[in-house]
């Protein structure tokens, strides 16, 4: 087994390069690519640091919200899991579950958790406080 480098090692790796490497000298369209390959890999990197906690706590609001189940034992499994689950809870609120009431407040309170996650993961500055 490989300890050095890691899988975020490389990725920051390339992204430092193409960041003071490459996007400094060239411009127009190639300096635009560079410069989203680099966020973008900024991007994976926040995303492999986060997804654990993320998915696990995605997993426990819908057990909140859907009742408890089993939970997976692979990632993969998790996120096929994650899927249904996510697919029942949209399934009743398309039937009106969520119009109102304590289940409508955890819902909302459930869905805002989760795309905080996933906005701290594709554009974290969003989330940061406004400058006065």
């Amino acid at each position: 087994m490989q300890d050095h480098p890691t899988v975020a090692q490389l990725l920051d790796a390339v992204r430092r390069y193409l960041e003071e490497e490459i996007v400094p000298n060239t411009d127009g369209r190639r300096q635009f690519l560079a410069r989203v390959s680099a966020n973008t890999l900024q991007i994976v990197l926040r995303e492999l640091e986060a997804e654990e906690e993320h998915l696990e706590r995605e997993w426990a609001g819908l057990e909140r919200l859907l009742g408890p189940m089993a939970r997976p034992a692979t990632r993969a499994e998790l996120r096929a899991a994650l899927r249904a689950r996510n697919e029942e809870l949209c399934r009743r609120i398309r039937a009106g579950e969520a119009d109102g009431g304590e289940w409508s407040r955890r819902v909302w309170e459930h869905v805002r958790t989760v795309v905080r996650d996933k906005i701290s993961v594709t554009n974290p500055g969003f989330l940061a406080p406004a400058s006065p």
